[in-house]
C-alpha cells in the first residue's frame, strides 16, 4: 500500500510542476505597460496635420501637412522628477498641398529636438519637439501676403501625447505650429504662420 500512494504521489508531481511552469510561461508573455524611461534606440513615423493661418499674414491658409520622421534616442535620460522620461534626435521630410491660399505646395526638411516625459507602468507618455529646416515653395511674389521667394525656411514646434498599443507600434495626437520665412531674403518678407491638429502613428526598432 506505501509503494502504491508512493507512485501515486510521484505521478501527482510529475503532472502538477509541468503544468504550473507552463501556466508561469503564459503570464509572463502578457503585455504589461513598461516604465519607457529609457526609450526606444530607433524609431519611424508618420504623422499628418491640417493647419490654419494664424497671424501675420492677409490670406486665410489652409495647408495640409504629411511628415516622415526618424528618431534616435540620445542621453540624457532621467529617471526622477517631473522631468522623468529620454530625449531624441530627428530628421524629417514633409509635403504639404496648399488647399487656400496663393500657392499651392510646399516641400521641405528639417531636424531638431524631442523631449518624452513618461511615468512608470502608463502606456501614455507626453512630448514636447521644436526643430528648423528649409524648403521649395511655388511662391507668387506678385499677390498680397504670398511667399516672396521658392527657398524657405521652416520653424516647427510640437506638442502632444503617444500611447503604447504594443511593444512596438504607438499612437500620437498633438498641436503643431509652423513657421515659413525666407528670412528677410525679399522685401516684402510675408512670412506664414500656421496652426493645428496632428495625428500619426510610431513604429519603435
Amino acid at each position: 500500500m506505501k509503494i502504491l500512494r508512493l507512485l501515486c504521489l510521484s505521478f501527482l508531481c510529475a503532472f502538477a510542476i509541468p503544468r504550473a511552469q507552463a501556466a508561469t510561461d503564459r503570464v509572463s508573455t502578457q503585455f504589461t505597460p513598461d516604465d519607457r524611461v529609457e526609450g526606444p534606440d530607433f524609431e519611424m513615423s508618420t504623422e499628418t496635420a491640417y493647419l490654419l493661418g494664424w497671424i501675420g499674414n492677409p490670406n486665410s491658409y489652409e495647408v495640409g501637412a504629411q511628415f516622415i520622421t526618424a528618431r534616435w534616442r540620445i542621453p540624457p535620460s532621467f529617471r526622477e522628477g517631473w522631468l522623468r522620461g529620454y530625449n531624441q534626435f530627428y530628421v524629417l521630410g514633409m509635403a504639404e498641398p496648399v488647399f487656400r491660399g496663393p500657392e499651392n505646395y510646399y516641400f521641405g526638411i528639417s531636424v531638431g529636438m524631442r523631449y518624452v516625459f513618461v511615468q512608470p507602468g502608463s502606456p501614455f507618455a507626453f512630448y514636447l519637439s521644436s526643430g528648423v529646416g528649409l524648403g521649395w515653395i511655388d511662391s507668387h511674389s506678385n499677390q498680397a501676403g504670398a511667399q516672396g521667394q521658392d527657398f524657405t525656411f521652416n520653424i516647427l514646434s510640437a506638442a502632444g501625447i503617444s500611447y503604447k498599443i504594443s511593444e512596438r507600434w504607438q499612437a500620437t495626437a498633438g498641436v503643431l505650429y509652423q513657421h515659413l520665412s525666407n528670412a528677410g531674403q525679399t522685401d516684402p518678407n510675408s512670412s506664414l504662420n500656421l496652426l493645428g491638429p496632428q495625428i500619426g502613428v510610431t513604429y519603435s526598432y
